[in-house]
């Protein structure tokens, strides 16, 4: 059998993955980078530090049971985005990761975006990899990134990415994470946040700024703290503050499909792991979703990305 292998260096997550040439996700493996309790992030400098000691074992533990011999090529996000100018020093240890085992094996190296590996990740988790060959609209929803892009299929990026609207301030994730700490949840705080919501019988009718397509993700977290503050259950915190999320995410859809007509849609990013957001935008919009590990930081987009590459 021959494979192919994807690697990822995100801000909080060492990912390595192996796809066969039949298109399945073989190996999707994933160490995240400890952050010290109380602190809500990592430097830079330190997470670089951390996906150095992982990869050690990440290339060991999936190199040391597939024959080097049946890899096919490499593939590895080596920037946050598909745009000009979009950087984050984290990328540089899996893109020299993958270049010096592309050099030493004689393999082809592709590189792609995080953004696109994310994108990948979910429509094969969510069944729906037959969306790369014609447009549809995609969300991605993550602690560094909320914003909603055209995916246009293209020979040489497999799939070409163009911004159409996103948070003004403050990221989902983000939200989340702040909102977990008001709460003493523990960074990062997406899964408890998720538990801790679904324990709440009440529903909110949350209402976001909007300009134009954008949102604005700021008010939910001084909305929460006054919430606190007046006694309202840490439950139903948490269920506000994941009503006011869905609130923006529904808006933004909404305004996206009335000025492009009716379009498939794509929500990827470890936020849409969330089971209240998922089940409530596939069931409003016939949106995509993924289970957690394909939509939380992973490198299985980019493995399947590099195999579309290759077979092209």
């Amino acid at each position: 059998m021959k494979y192919f292998l994807g690697l990822d260096t995100s801000n909080y997550t060492s990912s390595l993955a192996v796809c066969s040439a039949e298109g399945e996700v073989v190996q999707n493996i994933r160490l995240p980078l400890p952050v010290k309790e109380g602190q809500m992030g990592l430097r830079q400098s330190d997470a670089c530090f951390l996906h150095v000691k992982n990869f050690s074992e990440l290339t060991t533990s999936i190199l040391g049971g597939i024959p080097v011999g049946d890899v096919l090529a490499v593939g590895v996000s080596d920037r946050p985005r598909d745009v000009e100018g979009s950087y984050m020093p984290c990328f540089l240890v899996g893109l020299s990761s993958a270049t010096l085992i592309a050099n030493l094996l004689g393999l082809p190296l592709y590189r792609f975006s995080h953004q696109q590996g994310h994108i990948a990740a979910a429509l094969y988790g969510g069944g729906a990899l037959a969306y790369l060959q014609k447009p549809f609209l995609a969300f991605h929803v993550s602690g560094g990134t909320t914003e909603a892009v055209l995916v246009e299929p293209d020979g040489e990026r497999i799939c070409k990415t163009t911004y159409l609207a996103g948070s003004l301030d403050l990221k989902a994730g983000q939200a989340v994470d702040r909102v977990g700490g008001l709460l003493g949840l523990p960074f990062p705080a997406g899964p408890a946040l998720d538990k801790l919501a679904c324990q709440s019988e009440k529903r909110y009718r949350a209402r976001p700024t909007f300009k134009d397509c954008d949102c604005c993700l700021s008010g939910v977290e001084n909305q929460c703290r006054k919430m606190l503050a007046q006694g309202e259950a840490p439950a139903d915190v948490a269920r506000y503050c994941l009503d006011y999320l869905l609130a923006a995410l529904d808006g933004m859809t909404a305004r996206l499909l009335e000025k492009l007509g009716p379009l498939p849609v794509l929500y990827s990013g470890g936020v849409m792991s969330n089971s209240i957001l998922s089940a409530a935008l596939s069931q409003t919009y016939g949106g995509v979703c993924a289970p957690a590990n394909f939509s939380s930081d992973n490198a299985a987009g980019i493995a399947l990305l590099c195999r579309e590459r290759w077979g092209r």
